[in-house]
């Protein structure tokens, strides 16, 4: 027998799909207030949000009848020609209220700003109470209080009270960081997890984001900004040497909607190659404005989710954005790590949270170790004369004193591996090795540029069974991977023979190559696997031909290093993420033996 719901059954169908747990409540309840225009916004919980969820704005607020008309189902004031391709605000199912109503017990106060009368509407387990007066400042008040208790079943599946807390949390600091122009409070259980006060100066989004997300982070952040068609992205990225093992700290908003997106996380990782182990992730905060209509945010019952008109678009933009800010930030190292350096002198414990050191079990590939000669000569060959420092090309090393240069004038030597000088306003200590790796890899990238990636035919094609979906996948950037030194084609319904790879991947596992490709493009969109493996080997052809730990140099030898830094790109980390060199300046040395 088919049946029509009835209409409570109905809204926690809803329900389910809608809020899944309070944090999903404190989301819709939030934007709710961003979207009246509210400048302050309080949000308080009890007992993790299952006892309450209380959300006060100073927003617009509602009339009597339109307090009446925000708990039906589908109700809305925010799509007024109802053009879902034009979405201008955060809210605009108009199932949120409902759906909350309907698992909980709902009571919302609100008051217009030219009324001086309030009203309260409250609805039981998706009965609705009868609307009554209320004092109220303006704007609105909505509680929400004991959720699920109507479908009970629900509480089962909540997480612990702290991760529950967590989750609402972060709801919040997302939202503080799209909208540095309104106030927020986060409480549980009375205690004050967020504060964060509305930014109206020209530097506000970064001024909240390191309310956010911390000092270090806006002290060691790179600015984004860039334009392509009608598309403009702009935001803050870390050092490489800033980094975490999660990529939790990676932030995309589209339209300042905070949105989770598996898009962010490949380009991300195809930007920041060059420079972190695989493990390591760095912190970042996108921003992308664009037409309502290049966009669908109505692709997720949450709307966590959104979907891109071009995405080749949009990923090469944020790729392209993101390399050409950490160009931008030159030879610079992290604060953090002169900052964990004093620790270490202070306590004598070993901060590991800054960067994680570099271990390799990696297959050993040789090349001409341009280290065995005189390092002075040959780091000057290492990268073009155009790229060279002019005072470094100018100057005859044994004659000069560079104490003014950046990185200052080599004085020592500690245990074969650590090269000491000194600058004009303090000292600065390089790991040798970490740093000509890097001028290696450098001067090996621009080689590939140059002369373009050699292939090597296989002696025996590999044939590699895929399946249909991946396959064709695959076979669709033929062209791609041909510019990366693979080719192949097809060899049947779901089959891929592989036929020439990069000559740098030497006897390779191909198989696990060409799947390693059809995961990565299945999952991301993009084909990083090539690339990565290409940069590996490229980045472990550069440890190996690099000078090492434990040579003993002269000091044209460490100076020729050092003015090399100073004219290479990136040169503050090496190619896995470790700072090349920490940076103390005299004041704090003279802290450290009380001189201030």
């Amino acid at each position: 027998m088919i049946r029509i719901l009835p209409p409570t059954t109905v809204n926690r169908i809803a329900a389910g799909e809608v809020i899944e747990r309070p944090a999903s409540a404190v989301k819709e309840l939030v934007e709710n207030a961003i979207d009246a225009g509210a400048t302050q916004i309080d949000v308080a919980l009890l007992v993790a949000g299952k006892s309450l969820i209380k959300v006060t704005d100073n927003g617009s607020g509602m009339t009597k009848d339109q307090l009446a008309l925000c708990i039906e189902r589908h109700a809305t004031s925010k799509l007024p020609d109802d053009d879902l391709l034009h979405i201008k605000h955060l809210g605009f199912r108009g199932e949120a209220l409902p759906s909350i109503g309907s698992v909980s017990r709902l009571t919302i106060t609100s008051r217009t700003k030219n009324k001086n009368d309030a009203w309260q509407i409250s609805i039981e387990g998706g009965e609705l109470q009868e609307m009554t007066p209320a004092a109220h400042k303006p704007g609105t008040t909505v509680e929400v209080r004991d959720l699920f208790y109507a479908t009970p079943a629900r509480l089962k599946f909540l997480r612990a009270d702290r991760t529950e807390v967590a989750q609402a949390k972060d709801i919040v600091m997302r939202l503080a960081m799209a909208h540095p122009e309104i106030s927020f409070t986060f409480t549980s259980d009375d205690k004050i997890l967020g504060s964060y006060n509305s930014e109206s100066s020209d530097n506000a989004r970064i001024a909240r984001l390191g309310d956010v997300l911390g000092d270090e982070f806006r002290a060691n952040s790179l600015s984004i900004d860039a334009t392509r068609e009608n598309i403009k992205l702009s935001g803050f990225a870390s050092l490489p040497t800033y980094n975490r093992g999660t990529s939790s700290e990676q932030y995309l908003f589209v339209n300042n909607r905070p949105v989770r997106d598996k898009l962010l996380l490949g380009t991300v990782k195809a930007a920041y190659q060059d420079f972190l182990e695989r493990n390591r992730h760095p912190v970042v905060v996108l921003f992308l404005d664009l037409p309502a209509d290049s966009v669908d945010v109505n692709v997720h019952p949450a709307k966590a989710e959104v979907r891109f008109r071009d995405v080749g678009l949009v990923r090469g933009l944020i790729v392209s954005a993101l390399k050409q800010g950490l160009a931008s930030g030159g030879q610079r190292a992290s604060s953090t790590i002169s900052l964990a350096a004093q620790s270490l002198f202070t306590s004598g414990e070993r901060n590991t949270n800054y960067y994680t050191p570099h271990t390799s079990n990696s297959t050993a590939y040789t090349m001409p170790n341009i280290a065995h000669g005189n390092l002075a000569e040959a780091a000057l060959r290492l990268i073009p004369e155009w790229q060279q420092a002019p005072e470094a090309r100018k100057l005859e090393p044994a004659a000069q004193d560079y104490s003014a240069f950046r990185l200052g004038a080599a004085r020592g030597q500690l245990h074969n591996t650590y090269i000491v000088a000194q600058t004009e306003n303090g000292i600065v200590i390089v790991d040798q090795h970490a740093a000509h790796e890097r001028l290696v890899y450098e001067r090996m990238k621009i080689s590939l540029a140059e002369t373009g990636i050699a292939r090597q035919k296989l002696l025996v094609p590999e044939v590699v069974d895929l399946g249909e979906p991946d396959a064709s996948r695959l076979l669709k950037r033929t062209e791609e991977f041909a510019g990366f030194g693979l080719i192949i084609e097809t060899f049947g319904e779901g089959v891929i023979i592989v036929r020439e790879v990069p000559a740098l991947l030497g006897d390779s596992d191909v198989r696990g190559l060409i799947r390693d490709l059809a995961d990565d493009i299945e999952e991301f969109g993009e084909a990083l696997a090539l690339r990565d493996k290409l940069e590996h080997i490229c980045g472990t052809m550069a440890c190996h031909g690099s000078v090492r730990a434990g040579r003993s140099l002269t000091i044209d030898e460490m100076n020729a290093l050092l003015r090399q830094m100073e004219a290479t790109p990136h040169s503050g980390q090496c190619n896995h993420g470790r700072p090349t060199y920490v940076e103390l300046k005299l004041s704090d040395i003279e802290k450290l033996f009380g001189r201030r």
